[in-house]
């Protein structure tokens, strides 16, 4: 007979979304040992290599990802059978993708709505940058993604997405705009050059012939907003990150204007729940903090 054990899928589960074997065990109450050799134990099973290991992290192969999709439905569909069983009402767990650009740190109020408002389902949350939150959403890894677009980029499909609004953005600093003369170069706090509001503050100093050097690269929106508060140079934000913190808007007129930025939600169409009106019921529970805090 072909199967697959339940307790390995978990374990490959928690590996992939640690990112980490070393974070993923404690999770699991294994041993890294343990756990390694239950994903052993997983790739000789399904004769595929499922992990690829580095210094960084693991992350999963094409054939990982394959299986994940699979082991995601049959673990919960195990932990439903054990439920039912046991005549405790079912959680209706839900994958959400926030963009770090999302008030930061506003995200355990959003959690806590949810909670509220949404007691049958549980959460399951990814913050990062709004590429990686739509890769994860394309995989079938979400079924709910608050994403940041720019302008000129592709809209969503009208189908599955909420349109949350428009923001500005501005140049911010945690110190007065004195610390930097005109004609020194401007130091800059961002993110890694795959973000995209990287790309546009570089392209819009450049197009201005604004001398400018990057102080800092920060790995999140978290500690792209520390470095800024600790003095380290001048960012790019949206007006509700920056609202949370002690960071001033940069008011020196050499600077380039800053377009603004718009929020929506894609919510997962297809009947991926026995019962979607929880997943709709949640989608309005986000819609409505979105709004309440804007």
């Amino acid at each position: 007979m072909h199967a697959f054990d339940v307790e390995q899928l978990k374990s490959f589960i928690a590996a992939v979304d640690a990112r980490s074997i070393t974070a993923a065990a404690p999770e699991r109450s294994l041993s890294q040992s343990a756990l390694s050799e239950q994903l052993a134990k997983l790739e000789i099973r399904t004769g595929r290599t499922l992990l690829l290991r580095a210094k960084s992290g693991v992350s999963p192969t094409s054939a990982g990802l394959q299986l994940l999709r699979h082991a995601r439905r049959i673990v919960s569909l195990s932990d439903a059978a054990w439920r039912d069983m046991h005549e405790i009402p079912e959680d209706i767990e839900v994958g959400i993708g926030v963009t770090g650009y999302f008030r930061s740190t506003d995200l355990g109020r959003l959690l806590a709505r949810a909670r509220t408002d949404c007691p049958r389902i549980r959460l399951r949350s990814l913050v990062g940058t709004s590429s990686e939150i739509q890769a994860a959403y394309d995989r079938g890894d979400l079924d709910l993604a608050l994403l940041m677009s720019l302008p000129g980029e592709k809209a969503p499909r009208q189908r599955d997405s909420t349109d949350l609004g428009v923001e500005p953005l501005r140049w911010v600093t945690g110190v007065d705009r004195a610390d930097w003369p005109a004609g020194r170069p401007l130091p800059l706090v961002l993110l890694p050059e795959s973000c995209r509001l990287h790309r546009l503050a570089v392209d819009s100093l450049r197009k201005k012939g604004i001398p400018f050097y990057v102080s800092h690269v920060a790995s999140g929106v978290g500690g792209l907003t520390a470095a800024l508060e600790a003095g380290l140079g001048v960012g790019c934000l949206n007006a509700s990150a920056a609202a949370q913190t002690a960071l001033r808007v940069v008011s020196r007129p050499s600077l380039p204007p800053l377009p603004k930025v718009r929020f929506f939600l894609r919510s997962r169409r297809e009947a991926r729940f026995d019962d979607r009106s929880e997943l709709k019921e949640l989608a309005a529970v986000v819609t409505r903090h979105f709004m309440d805090r804007t």
